[in-house]
């Protein structure tokens, strides 16, 4: 377990972000830097804690980064435009974001000179519209130019070859990893499950798009953090990327939906609508290497993180 350790957590009020954060802040001292565009943060147990920090800014905003990096003995570079429908209406700020962002970050900490492990988050979109089983080795897939829905995946594949080549070609202490359709208490955003959730709370029909057919791996937030705990802990992470999710947890999206339905009750049901745009199909990891290096294993299956959730979200709204 980490301990000690100046952390510096971008993009850190949003629900991977916090998570983590809490995870950490007992034993280190947590700096938070976020927009604050999506806020799992105000109000949370972190906002006050002795030992976390939080600056309101922009990772494109050089002096801010510059700023936030001072001292940093960890970087956990999370700060992204997310959520297909977001990218889809901002293609050219996300790959902004990423990729100008990403360099800010890995300039300014290959300058301070003390950073012991920079994580650059990624996204399993980098394999494409098919992936079964993928392996971090395998190759990665390019969307169709100009179609905004893989803008996300073409600058996060970048921001890797940027975190990996500073690694090469410095000696810089970097490494990523590629979340899987993660989940949990204290979602925020566009998220599948978060959604489906909060409707079927309120008894709301669940929306699919078109046959809900499409494939997912779903790993619950206690595991990719897990995960990561695992990577900030292993020199041998260094210069590596890895996959993070739950294979086991694996069902369509409209068998997601209803799973959902079941498990809250209520009179929701679960509709298909229209939606014409490139989606993934099929989204499950391989994740031997995660496993063989780190020890990593997914612990939390899909019904158990599910109930988890509802419970959280009935409580947060009053739904009991």
């Amino acid at each position: 377990m980490v301990e000690g350790k100046r952390i510096l957590i971008t993009g850190g009020a949003g629900f991977l972000g916090t998570s983590l954060a809490l995870k950490l802040c007992d034993a280190n001292d947590v700096l938070i830097l976020d927009n604050l565009h999506r806020d799992a943060f105000t109000g949370s147990s972190l906002d006050g804690h002795p030992r976390v920090s939080f600056m309101q800014g922009d990772v494109m905003d050089m002096e801010c980064v510059t700023k936030a990096v001072k001292g940093a003995d960890i970087i956990i570079h999370m700060a992204s435009i997310a959520g297909v429908d977001t990218v889809m209406r901002r293609p050219v700020l996300t790959m902004k974001v990423a990729m100008l962002g990403t360099m800010n970050l890995l300039d300014a900490a290959y300058r301070e000179g003390r950073v012991e492990c920079f994580v650059d988050f990624s996204t399993s979109e980098v394999f494409g519209r098919y992936a079964y089983k993928v392996a971090e080795g395998d190759a990665a897939q390019l969307g169709e130019v100009g179609e905004a829905r893989w803008t996300y995946a073409v600058a996060k594949l970048a921001t890797e070859h940027l975190a990996h080549n500073f690694y090469k070609e410095y000696g810089f202490p970097a490494t990523s990893v590629r979340p899987f359709n993660i989940y949990g208490p204290r979602q925020v955003g566009e998220g599948a499950v978060h959604q489906f959730i909060v409707r079927a709370l309120s008894n709301q029909d669940l929306l699919v798009h078109n046959d809900g057919a499409q494939i997912r791996s779903w790993c619950y937030i206690d595991d990719i953090i897990r995960g990561v705990l695992l990577v900030l802990d292993n020199k041998a992470a260094l210069g590596q990327a890895f996959n993070i999710g739950n294979p086991r947890a694996t069902v369509t999206i409209h068998n997601l939906a209803s799973l959902i339905v079941r498990l809250v009750g209520g009179t929701s049901k679960v509709r298909q609508v229209e939606w014409n745009f490139p989606d993934v199909e099929l989204r499950i990891p391989n994740i031997n290497k995660a496993r063989k290096i780190l020890g990593f294993e997914p612990e939390v299956d899909l019904d158990e993180g599910l109930e988890r959730t509802i419970l959280w979200y009935r409580e947060k709204l009053g739904k009991v």
